[in-house]
């Protein structure tokens, strides 16, 4: 058999981890012949192409990034969509001419949303579940969302040092645009005091009053964590919004802190190296058994799959009756609602 792997959407760590876990599962396990893909989804359309042997697999497990580069798929999503059937079958065309029984395809929800696509276009498709915000709807765990949660940890330990000495406010903005999973991970491991997600709004009053209570405790320094998609009605931006205002109402001295793309690069964790081993290895046994059409999951600790068709469109959201949510509420942690 002969398999294509690419990524596409953003890059993270664990991406190369699971390149290899695909490739070296396919190569020594299967005995099949392994393409990659340069650039996502355009590198398919361009027969951007090159044979991954053994060789070329070593050395990229602890790599950060991708080694096929990556590229966002709106506008080859389009092409599958078009009314234009000539568009669409370009792509089924290229998909032949490279000469592949099924394609991998590593990616977020847009790249599962894409991949399903494909399935429906006929052609042999598995998916892999990547994203650091971990908002994958079908599995536990998506790889990557270690890594960052990691980072964004070892930020927020760090400014404790700086919000105590100061007598600070301390407001810390993580990645995570519809889904609140790293605000909630990272700020919890990392002892915040408010954590704010944009599945839960917040009622700002509440926040002042979170940080006053402290500081009538004796404790003026607090530590607070938003994700970066959480909204505001005139759509200001949270952290420049809360900053300002957090000083105004509270008097204590208030200063941001934005991470940004540093939680996306670098080498992965221990963790996400295996988590992606697995789901790569796991990928190649759904392909040696012709079960296409599949994303690879995580599901209570065990690595399984399902369609993909169940994927697209959906997210996995944070929820109010979520264990770690719940117990920060008992701690005293404020969640702004």
């Amino acid at each position: 058999m002969k398999i294509g792997i690419l990524s596409s959407g953003g890059d993270c760590p664990g991406i190369n981890a699971t390149i290899r876990g695909v490739g070296k599962t396919a190569i020594t396990q299967y005995g099949m012949e392994v393409v990659g893909i340069h650039g996502g989804f355009s590198g398919l359309l361009n027969r951007d192409v090159e044979l991954l042997d053994e060789n070329s697999l070593s050395g990229i497990l602890n790599m950060g990034g991708t080694i096929l580069g990556t590229s966002r798929e709106k506008g080859f999503r389009e092409m599958l969509t078009s009314v234009d059937h000539e568009k669409s079958n370009l792509i089924t065309e290229a998909y032949q001419e490279i000469g592949l029984d099924c394609l991998v395809c590593i990616g977020g929800n847009g790249t599962q949303k894409t991949t399903n696509l494909l399935a429906e276009h006929g052609m042999n498709v598995i998916g892999l579940p990547k994203t650091i915000d971990n908002d994958i709807w079908g599995t536990d765990e998506t790889f990557g969302f270690d890594t960052a949660v990691n980072i964004a940890t070892d930020a927020i330990d760090r400014l404790h040092s700086t919000a105590c000495s100061h007598k600070r406010v301390m407001l810390v903005e993580v990645m995570g645009h519809h889904a609140g999973w790293i605000a909630l991970h990272a700020g919890m491991a990392g002892g915040a005091d408010v954590i704010l997600l944009p599945e839960l709004g917040f009622d700002e009053q509440k926040v002042y009053d979170a940080i006053l209570r402290r500081a009538h405790k004796g404790k003026p320094h607090s530590i607070v964590v938003i994700a970066e998609g959480l909204k505001l009605p005139d759509k200001t931006h949270a952290i420049d919004y809360l900053t300002d205002k957090i000083e105004e109402k509270t008097g204590i001295e208030t200063r941001k802190t934005v991470l940004g793309y540093i939680q996306r690069g670098g080498t992965p964790s221990p963790y996400d190296r295996n988590l992606a081993t697995r789901f790569g290895g796991y990928a190649t046994e759904l392909i040696a058994n012709r079960q296409y059409g599949r994303m690879v999951c995580m599901r209570n600790g065990k690595i399984g799959s399902i369609p993909l068709k169940e994927v697209a469109g959906k997210l996995k959201l944070v929820t109010p009756d979520n264990d770690l949510l719940v117990q920060g509420k008992r701690m005293g942690v404020s969640f702004g609602i």
